[in-house]
């Protein structure tokens, strides 16, 4: 059930609101769209809430990745042994890795101009939309949050942040592969090990291929909840404005541009 019904007469709306979510229109900016893409495939459209695209994306960076073993190659590359980095890599699998990940970067951004032009044009055409859905397995309804907390939850487990402003289908996405990750990277394993002082066990059981995958997800995760709360804060307030004005506001009211009002 939602407090309001959309009759479908506008051409575009600014916001939606139901049970797995909050999906908005606003105003972001097309190179950090790109770099989250270039930070990790999927990421730049997840941002966008191109939800199924992102996912795409962002499996068969994974998949892709760790066949190719990039990220190992990227450590030994670090470390300045650009032999192994060349032995490493497979090229049968690397060959496609670089056209998707290029594709990716240039999507995102392409999309986030696009999206930008819709969201003007649908701030000006102000249509309605629901902001209170409740149904037989969650509720959710605009709110203002602290974009603090959602940062603080994000960086002990990433996905806590989205839970807190009830964005469903991404803290799912980001907890479940945050597990696969950590179970195959082994850096649980490894962080017991140094605590214990084994600091050379703690390093030869870490598996790089999985493991550079992490700090991205947490970056991730902190970015997109602080993002998103400041813009949910953003649209409660423009929400509440409308509906203050037109059943609160008289309608002999003009606020005229240069004079002061007494």
């Amino acid at each position: 059930m939602d407090n309001y019904t959309n009759d479908n007469t506008a051409r575009r709306y600014k916001a939606h609101v139901s049970i797995l979510g909050t999906t908005q229109l606003h105003l972001r900016n097309p190179y950090i769209i790109a770099w989250w893409s270039a930070a990790f495939p999927g990421f730049g459209h997840m941002l966008l809430s191109k939800y199924l695209r992102g996912y795409a994306l962002f499996i068969w960076e994974v998949f892709v990745n760790v066949n190719a073993h990039v990220n190992s190659a990227m450590i030994y590359s670090f470390q300045g042994k650009i032999d192994m980095a060349k032995e490493v890599l497979d090229t049968r699998w690397l060959l496609m890795y670089i056209p998707v990940y290029l594709f990716g970067i240039w999507d995102s951004f392409r999309t986030t101009v696009d999206m930008n032009k819709v969201y003007v044009l649908a701030e000006r055409e102000n249509h309605g939309f629901n902001s209170f859905s409740i149904g037989a397995l969650e509720i959710n309804y605009l709110d203002k949050r602290n974009p603090t907390v959602a940062v603080m939850w994000s960086l002990f487990i990433p996905g806590l942040g989205q839970l807190y402003i009830h964005r469903i289908l991404t803290a799912l996405f980001v907890i479940i592969w945050l597990v696969i990750f950590f179970y195959y990277s082994h850096i649980q394993e490894a962080v017991v090990l140094l605590f214990l002082g084994k600091i050379k066990e703690a390093t030869s059981v870490l598996k790089p291929d999985w493991l550079l995958f992490i700090p991205s997800h947490y970056g991730f995760a902190i970015y997109d909840s602080y993002m998103n709360t400041v813009e949910n804060n953003k649209l409660f307030e423009k929400d509440l404005r409308n509906y203050l004005s037109v059943h609160y506001q008289s309608e002999s009211f003009k606020i005229l541009k240069g004079q002061k009002v007494k």
